[in-house]
């Protein structure tokens, strides 16, 4: 019985040895793991403090920058406000201008409807005046030269005083033959209107004969106004 106790107490002593063994290596195991996390650790609280470091001397210089630019921001708020000063008149008119045009785009409409209803109105005209010119063609396409009743000469209307413009007139009709108004209007440099004029009052005076069977009509000097002419140039050689 003895022996079996001090057996049991044996291999008790050698557990408990080799489980303080066991425990001692767990202990230093873990007591270097605690320096390696240590260690570790005071590298990223040191990293930390560099880093905190370097942000607190950016912040530092961005103060600085910061400072400066309020400055400068007081300065540039200043000139804001005297460009302010300069844009709002300026704006005011911007909107004036912008009233304006947006008046004249009305307007612009309503230019555009009175043009269109001009062009139909002028297309309307165009087309009586095409009207009007075949009519006037079939009138002057009269093959038949229709001369007025010859309004005789008085002599005493052919000895009167006749502007030096109504001889050029009667010379050259004596000279060239019959024409019309627009064919005389370049010798006596006149217009067509006031030609036209002048032809027919020298008409009515009894010095031409006129052919109405075209439009417009042709002139001719009468043959006892040509000799009249004639005996007068002889007279004055």
């Amino acid at each position: 019985m003895i022996e079996l106790t001090s057996i049991l107490i044996g291999i008790m002593s050698i557990i408990i040895t080799i489980a303080s063994i066991e425990y001692y290596r767990q202990i230093s195991k873990a007591k270097k793991e605690y320096e390696l996390a240590k260690n570790i650790i005071e590298d990223i609280v040191l990293s930390f403090n560099r880093g905190l470091k370097r942000q607190a001397n950016r912040i530092e210089v961005i103060a600085y920058k910061l400072d400066g630019s309020l400055a400068k921001s007081d300065t540039s708020v200043k000139k804001v406000e005297s460009i302010e000063k300069i844009i709002l008149p300026i704006e005011e008119q911007i909107k004036k201008i912008n009233q304006t045009t947006y008046n004249f785009s009305s307007k612009k409409e309503i230019i555009k409807d009175k043009i269109q209803n001009f062009d139909e109105t002028n297309q309307k005209l165009n087309n009586r005046i095409e009207k009007l010119e075949e009519k006037i063609n079939k009138l002057t396409e009269i093959p038949e030269t229709i001369r007025e009743t010859v309004i005789p000469i008085r002599r005493e209307k052919a000895l009167a005083a006749i502007t030096n413009t109504e001889i050029i007139v009667l010379e050259v009709l004596s000279s060239e033959g019959g024409k019309t108004a627009p064919e005389m209007k370049n010798k006596i440099n006149l217009s067509r209107e006031h030609t036209a004029r002048l032809m027919k009052k020298l008409y009515e005076k009894g010095y031409l004969e006129r052919e109405t069977g075209k439009i417009p009509f042709r002139y001719n000097i009468k043959k006892e106004m040509e000799q009249f002419l004639n005996s007068t140039k002889n007279n004055q050689i």
